[in-house]
């Protein structure tokens, strides 16, 4: 059954509530993984290597507003490279919600990388307002490591051959944030679901066919029994439809 089924538009009173559609919990007992995702009617996580093309601008818009609301937005190196992601920039709109909000003036950006393999001329090292938290392990060259630590990353080693995910998300609460925002791919996608990590999934459904051969929103080894989801939401803008689905856990 659904609960509601809304508009997004343009009046302030549905930006409130779209905010508050959208709020995590109120104090997070521990870290809370929000993940988010567009994908075309057939599946395609992106479309010309990018999910640019599956988006609009009210899709950017919900993108925008979950950063947002979130401690600090997650990203797997691969997406970060093919979205040529930056660090997250002020807004007036970003700095009223969050000083209202108690939260920093902006989240940063931590990249999960097993090989710490970020250029030191990525945007995200020199066009960012605060420093990157870079996930990675230690079979990362060290030289690889102590470099992006010069270059005034905050560098975690979380597991050894592979970044284990659990780990670094303990990283991330010891520094004060639990309101995570994943932003993909879906080999980081994947990795949380096997280990259990997902608490929510916001998921657009983009009116597009792409056919083609891109690769689905999640890349893991896979979960028996699958892990059941609650619909939280679904409202729609146009033809696309923006469903929230939270953890049903015991």
């Amino acid at each position: 059954m659904v609960d509601e089924l809304w508009p997004v538009d343009g009046a302030p009173e549905a930006d409130a509530r779209l905010e508050a559609r959208y709020a995590y919990p109120e104090t997070p007992h521990r870290p809370w993984v929000r993940v988010n995702f567009v994908s075309s009617l057939d599946g395609a996580v992106t479309s010309g290597g990018s999910s640019r093309a599956l988006s609009d601008p009210v899709d950017r818009a919900v993108l925008s507003l979950i950063r947002d609301l979130s401690d600090v937005i997650l990203v797997g190196a691969g997406t970060a490279v093919a979205e040529r992601y930056r660090g997250v920039k002020r807004n007036a709109v970003r700095t009223e919600r969050r000083s209202r909000l108690g939260l920093s003036e902006v989240p940063p950006i931590a990249l999960v990388t097993a090989r710490a393999a970020l250029p030191l001329d990525s945007p995200l090292l020199t066009d960012t307002l605060v420093p990157p938290i870079i996930l990675t392990c230690e079979s990362a060259p060290a030289q690889r490591r102590a470099a992006l630590a010069e270059a005034g990353a905050d560098v975690v080693v979380a597991g050894t051959d592979r970044v284990d995910l659990t780990t670094a998300l303990h990283a991330l609460d010891q520094r004060g944030l639990r309101r995570i925002g994943c932003e993909g791919g879906p080999q980081l996608f994947g990795g949380l679901v096997d280990a259990d990590l997902v608490d929510e999934l916001c998921l657009t459904l983009s009116p597009m066919l792409a056919s083609g051969d891109a690769g689905r929103i999640s890349d893991g080894r896979g979960v028996e029994p699958p892990q059941r989801m609650r619909l939280e939401s679904v409202l729609h803008s146009d033809s696309l439809l923006f469903l929230r689905y939270g953890r049903m856990r015991e």
